[in-house]
């Protein structure tokens, strides 16, 4: 049976994936983030989720945000059958122009991992609007999530550098998304009227039916 691997966001975990629907011929894989080496790039960080899920030629990667960079860069390395990203960016090209700021005004080596899982107060303001269940939910998410994996994800996702388009895959984003901005992205599958940065909870029908379409072959 074919494998599927689901790769979440920065913050989250498999519960992102509650409303996404993968048909029974595959064998679906949730991929939990390792703790990450302090020294460690999205492209050696990659390696070790292949070594660790033994990810191999022919499965199908399918990534939300960082999760959908880090499927780009598994993809690199392993000839997947297919690679999907949601909310997400397949090269540095396609950052937003306030990563330039970031990049250049570090802020967060100064601030404290744990202060990051308690940002959930944000997450409406920059995600999007959810209902109180997601955002509850994505709280949750949030305030679980490791300290030091939040911290050195977010330097790693601002350091990140691809200009490799890897073959098979498929892009879907949505055009109210305030994280990674649909006019950044070239050559979308698909782009969802009024979807954000977690559309992956409200717009869940429509993505279903994208990823049904791009898995029946």
């Amino acid at each position: 049976m074919p494998k599927i691997f689901l790769i979440a966001g920065l913050g989250a975990d498999k519960r992102l994936f509650k409303n996404i629907q993968i048909p029974d011929r595959y064998e679906v894989v949730y991929v939990e983030w390792p703790e990450p080496k302090l020294t460690d790039t999205l492209a050696n960080y990659s390696q070790s989720i292949i070594n660790q899920y033994h990810i191999i030629d022919k499965d199908i990667t399918i990534g939300v945000s960082l999760g959908g960079v880090i499927s780009t860069e598994i993809a690199k390395r392993v000839n997947l059958g297919k690679v999907i990203l949601i909310s997400s960016i397949k090269t540095d090209s396609e950052t937003p122009w306030y990563f330039n700021i970031f990049r250049k005004l570090p802020v967060y080596k100064l601030t404290s991992g744990k202060l990051f899982n308690k940002l959930g107060f944000v997450v409406r303001l920059v995600f999007g609007s959810m209902s109180k269940e997601d955002q509850a939910l994505f709280k949750s998410m949030l305030s679980n999530s490791s300290p030091i994996f939040l911290k050195w994800a977010m330097g790693a996702i601002l350091n990140w550098r691809n200009d490799v388009i890897p073959p098979n895959l498929y892009h879907i984003i949505g055009d109210s998304d305030l994280v990674f901005p649909y006019k950044n992205i070239k050559n979308p599958t698909a782009v969802i009227k009024g979807g954000t940065h977690i559309m992956i909870f409200d717009k869940a029908a429509e993505i279903n039916a994208f990823l049904a379409d791009i898995l029946k072959t």
